[in-house]
């Protein structure tokens, strides 16, 4: 028995580092991924864009989908930090994973890419499925173009499309414009209606449609035009990051490298815009862009620092917050003239936009409201691509004591003075009729 629990606790001091390491707020890129792939040749087929990932200093963790030994926790804690589903054809994966493993690490704040194609299997279907976006039901059915197509080096029909139809986000998709179209080869999903998280970041355009290529269409399409979305991204409300696409072949290196020509232009470029296009796209699903964090909120009456207990109705106060963006290697101050407080109690009672020194720190200034009761300090930003900030803080509001009121309030003096005309009245009149006496 003593020889077990020696190896028992010997076992846990080598795992616990391992354990440990995950997602950090302090230093959100420093991160491990578990890579699931349905074929090993996955790694070197796609090694440009897994090559992007690991110069960015992410330690990825390749797996085949059988492997019995996977497993996304152990001892209650996450072993990773994102997850990227290359495996399209999977029936069931090995070890401790499934759907519901999947749906429980990204609620609790992790990462996933999934990719799919036409051999996407019931399985990858579901998954995408509870993350907002639904597959052409059509296991054949690809996404076809005859007028958005792609004329490349890489021969193929009107389902190897060019497409350049971006999300307006620079946040999402980086500042830097995508000079060439991206190529795109493989079945289009539509976004469920009822989820409001889920966003377009690659759409199809308007002449295109879902169909099996390999046949005559006898009925129309359930997906047409720019409903049909070719990448699409999802920011949970607990900020964790999931990118879905219909396309695995557009991580590939052969996609990557591939010079690219749209249909109906005169312009060719030497490569295509994937690389660009997924390496910006990446940044932004594992936090190394439009990652916030909000620090030193403070709040307290003007002309002193000390933060009060309470506060008393028609005080001036000041609050403040310093807001950083992650950078990928560190926090720099963020920018913006959308920050706003609201002084709370049931409906906003004040509502305040914060000014900023530009460094970071946002304050604003305003008086108490003339109500008691007990507030609430709240600050909700929510903006396209950011991760959202909710900040409150409780605070009770007094009237004033009654040793506190101004012993002549001036707006009451023709009161005053109409009070001492009466009293004065009064007396005259008892001193003259006791005088008569």
């Amino acid at each position: 028995m003593g020889k077990f629990w020696v190896i028992f606790v010997a076992s846990i001091s080598i795992l616990l580092p391992f354990l440990c390491n995950s997602f950090s707020p302090e230093t959100p890129t420093d991160r491990r991924v578990l890579v699931l792939l349905d074929d090993l040749a996955v790694k070197s087929s796609h090694s440009s864009y897994f090559n992007s990932l690991k110069l960015r200093g992410f330690d990825l963790d390749f797996k085949l989908t059988d492997d019995p030994k996977i497993a996304l926790q152990r001892y209650g804690q996450y072993l990773y930090d994102a997850l990227i589903l290359f495996c399209p054809s999977v029936e069931r994966f090995g070890g401790s994973v499934d759907v519901a493993a999947i749906i429980n690490f990204v609620d609790s704040g992790h990462d996933l890419i999934i990719a799919a194609d036409v051999n996407a299997s019931d399985l990858i279907r579901e998954i995408a499925t509870e993350c907002g976006v639904d597959f052409d039901e059509d296991p054949s059915a690809m996404v076809i173009d005859h007028t958005g197509y792609a004329v490349s080096e890489t021969e193929g029909d009107h389902t190897l499309i060019a497409s350049d139809d971006f999300i307006k986000s620079d946040v999402i998709i980086g500042s830097k414009k995508i000079e060439a179209p991206v190529l795109f080869q493989g079945i289009g999903h539509s976004l469920n209606p009822v989820n409001s998280l889920v966003l377009k970041v690659l759409s199809a355009s308007p002449s295109a449609y879902s169909a099996n290529p390999l046949s005559k269409l006898s009925t129309p399409p359930s997906l047409t035009g720019s409903a049909i979305s070719l990448v699409s991204v999802v920011q949970a409300r607990n900020n964790a990051r999931i990118l879905i696409t219909g396309s695995l072949s557009m991580f590939s290196n052969r996609f990557f490298r591939s010079g690219v020509q749209k249909s109906g232009s005169s312009t060719k470029y030497e490569k295509s815009g994937n690389e660009q296009f997924l390496t910006e796209l990446s940044k932004w699903i594992f936090h190394e862009r439009g990652h916030l964090k909000a620090v030193n909120v403070k709040h307290h009456k003007v002309g002193e620092t000390d933060e009060s207990a309470l506060y008393r109705i028609n005080d001036e106060l000041e609050y403040s917050v310093e807001i950083y963006e992650w950078s990928g290697t560190s926090w720099e101050p963020y920018v913006t003239d959308d920050v706003q407080v609201q002084f709370y109690m049931m409906s906003p009672y004040v509502l305040k936009t914060l000014s900023n020194d530009k460094k970071g720190l946002y304050s604003a200034s305003f008086k108490v409201p003339d109500v008691y009761g007990v507030f609430q300090f709240k600050v909700e930003y929510q903006k396209l691509g950011y991760t959202s900030l909710s900040l409150s803080k409780q605070i009770p509001v007094r009237p004033y004591r009654h040793n506190e009121y101004e012993r002549f309030i001036p707006t009451a003096y023709p009161y005053y003075g109409a009070a001492f005309s009466t009293m004065a009245g009064f007396f005259i009149f008892s001193f003259v009729h006791l005088y008569n006496k």
